[in-house]
């Protein structure tokens, strides 16, 4: 691998994992400053839709509850990253995978989803629980 990939994708992780510790300081100018100007961020289990930097910032600014995050995973390539977190709020944890589209070293994109656990179908062979 060149050291260019290599910076590059340090760079792209180094950007993402800003991102996520502006959002668990509620550091709100400083998350907004890794965003395009032209930031959309995209819900797709919901169909919903939040296009520019002072909407999204907004959204997340005013979100319900005492929460917090921990990033369990970040990976990154380039203009594309992808983090997995641990979102805390009340009570409850559930997993955020969040996909990124970097564009002049800001976040362009970002495709957010939340998968929820649930009940395996009965399967014969090769599957054990954890």
């Amino acid at each position: 691998m060149s050291g260019s990939c290599v910076d590059g994708a340090d760079m792209s992780q180094d950007l993402i994992r800003r991102y996520w510790d502006c959002a668990k300081a509620r550091d709100w100018d400083g998350f907004a400053a890794t965003l395009h100007p032209e930031v959309e961020y995209r819900v797709p289990q919901t169909r919903e839709r939040i296009r520019g930097i002072a909407p999204y910032v907004a959204f997340n600014a005013t979100y319900p509850g005492d929460w917090t995050l921990d990033i369990v995973r970040l990976l990154a390539d380039g203009d594309q990253a992808v983090s997995e977190i641990a979102f805390h709020v009340e009570q409850q944890t559930m997993s955020g995978i969040c996909f990124f589209t970097l564009q002049d070293g800001l976040i362009r994109r970002i495709e957010d989803w939340w998968p929820e656990p649930y009940a395996a179908p009965p399967r014969a062979v090769a599957m054990e629980r954890y």
